[in-house]
């Protein structure tokens, strides 16, 4: 009896996102089982894990002396290896319950997705964590094939197929043509970043310091790339560095979108520098194949408009950009040829 077929029989595929801001996880035959934050309370003098994901999330800057509220993954790669550790094993232990009996008599088989610029040393952390926490053999994957393959993009035919998957810690932009990447820029600025700018700009501006909750939800609410029809205004709540008292100011659509202004540069450079060193041939391809946006940022409002603007090119928006990368790796488990046995 060989070893791919126990595996098979008795063992649990499960494919990761293991994500800056979120991990979203898919286990073979159930789909996605779950999309959490990756983030884990712990006690300071124990180290015990005492929340993951979203419980924790809604801990980060409110912890008492004894707890952290960690974030262990930062642009794209692990940050704190103990705690992504813990977050893994916790995360796995989610997924295997989702599966029959007989398919946890064997370690799970894991995939992967991580930034195409990670270096070696940063691969191996992210095999050597994900063992440690439970997992059998693991594999890994780049994510912008990953998500590539999980919006439906024709990877493996002779055209060129572009994709730009904006996550949390990083951007990854790919041309991908015979299931291969022929040219590939990944930098490390994403939806954090954003945050971050828009901190910064309060901080300068009003000299007000609010949290990094408080700056996503200005992000999500009225952020955007372009100017929109009808922008509006959001009052936000905050500390007075001067004053040391709580206050409240009304911020703009228009006044955050110049706040990310050098972020969302960034992305659309990548974007370029990807294009200035794809093949004429597969170039050509994008006229009328266009840009595929994925990932947690795509949902920026204006940024496709953006892209059109400053490449020529068309540009559409996922169906479902958040899971673009965990379905990729949810088709990839299908292919056994992935597995070394």
């Amino acid at each position: 009896m060989s070893t791919q077929f126990l595996a098979r029989m008795f063992s649990a595929y499960i494919g990761f996102d293991l994500g800056t801001a979120n991990c979203l996880v898919f286990v073979k035959d159930q789909g996605v089982v779950l999309n959490e934050p990756s983030v884990v309370a712990i006690k300071d003098n124990t180290k015990e894990v005492i929340a993951v994901g979203r419980a924790a999330k809604e801990m980060l800057g409110k912890t008492p002396k004894n707890l952290s509220a960690i974030r262990p993954m930062k642009d794209g790669v692990i940050a704190n290896y103990e705690v992504t550790e813990d977050m893994l094993r916790y995360f796995i232990q989610q997924a295997i319950k989702t599966v029959p009996w007989y398919k946890r008599l064997l370690r799970p088989r894991v995939l992967i997705a991580v930034p195409t610029g990670i270096t070696e040393v940063e691969r191996r952390a992210v095999m050597d964590s994900a063992k440690h926490a439970g997992a059998g053999e693991v594999v890994l994957v780049e994510e912008s094939m990953a998500a590539a393959v999980g919006v439906g993009l024709p990877v493996a035919e002779p055209t060129g197929n572009m994709i730009v998957d904006i996550g949390g810690g990083t951007t990854e932009v790919a041309v991908i043509s015979l299931s291969g990447i022929a040219s590939t820029k990944s930098v490390r600025v994403g939806g954090d970043l954003l945050d971050q700018a828009i901190i910064q700009h309060l901080k300068k501006e009003y000299n007000m310091q609010i949290a990094e909750l408080v700056a996503e939800k200005i992000k999500i609410s009225i952020g955007s790339a372009y100017p929109v029809r009808d922008e509006l205004t959001i009052d936000i709540g905050g500390l007075d560095m001067i004053a040391r008292n709580p206050k409240t100011i009304k911020v703009s659509a228009a006044e955050i979108r110049k706040a990310i202004q050098g972020p969302v540069s960034s992305i659309i450079e990548a974007v370029r520098a990807t294009l200035d060193v794809c093949p004429p041939a597969l170039a050509a391809d994008l006229l009328d194949r266009g840009i595929m946006l994925a990932g947690g940022g795509a949902q920026l409002a204006g940024l496709d408009k953006l892209l059109t603007e400053e490449t020529g090119l068309p540009v559409f928006v996922a169906e479902e950009p958040l899971n673009a990368v965990v379905n990729g790796t949810g088709v990839m488990l299908q292919e056994n040829s992935i597995w070394s046995a």
